[in-house]
């Protein structure tokens, strides 16, 4: 009984295999087009740029653009870069915890041990902190951002009953152009997102 069913599939095995093959087979012969094409392309700017450059100097640019690990300035970098992140990591985690954990509700003012952190490593360096702090500092809490509903922030409350928030990356920008400044800018420009100030 088995074998009349397979019996009767075997063609039907046949046609599906040599469809296969000749779709392989067209693939193949249509990616040796395209690399014989490449090939001779570049073979041709390859004439055209040796001549160039045996006329012309080497200039900076023609440089590889990749650093090279064994470069003892690229080491000294990336050691620096390691401390700058080291130093900065457990503030940062803090806030991250404080915003985005379930730790505090929307408008609940830090405890006490999280509200001194963050004034001493975070607020004191902020840009503007004598504008955020104002007529006196009364707490920090955490709340959603007016216009950002989405988003949860830090935010000075003051003496007077008035607050305002503030960013947490841009006062540890400063924190890290006044600590690190020949390696500040360039730490920021790739570990801060782009478009927070």
């Amino acid at each position: 009984m088995v074998t009349p069913i397979l019996l009767r599939r075997i063609p039907l095995l046949q046609l599906q295999l040599q469809r296969y093959n000749r779709f392989s087979a067209e693939i193949v012969s249509s990616s040796l087009r395209l690399w014989r094409v490449a090939s001779e392309s570049t073979d041709h700017q390859e004439e055209v740029s040796s001549m160039e450059k045996s006329s012309s100097v080497l200039t900076e640019r023609d440089l590889p653009k990749y650093h090279r690990w064994d470069d003892p300035d690229y080491k000294k970098l990336k050691d620096k870069e390691d401390e700058i992140l080291r130093d900065i990591e457990s503030i940062i985690s803090l806030v991250k915890d404080i915003v985005h954990s379930n730790r505090y509700m929307d408008g609940e003012r830090l405890n006490v041990s999280d509200e001194e952190t963050v004034l001493e490593k975070l607020l004191r360096h902020h840009p503007h902190s004598g504008d955020k702090i104002g007529c006196g500092l009364d707490s920090i809490m955490v709340d959603r951002h007016p216009q950002f509903r989405n988003s949860r922030c830090l935010f000075v409350v003051r003496t007077d009953g008035g607050w305002i928030d503030f960013s947490y990356q841009k006062c540890l920008r400063a924190y890290i152009r006044e600590k690190y400044p020949s390696h500040a800018e360039r730490f920021i420009r790739e570990h801060f997102k782009r478009g927070s100030g």
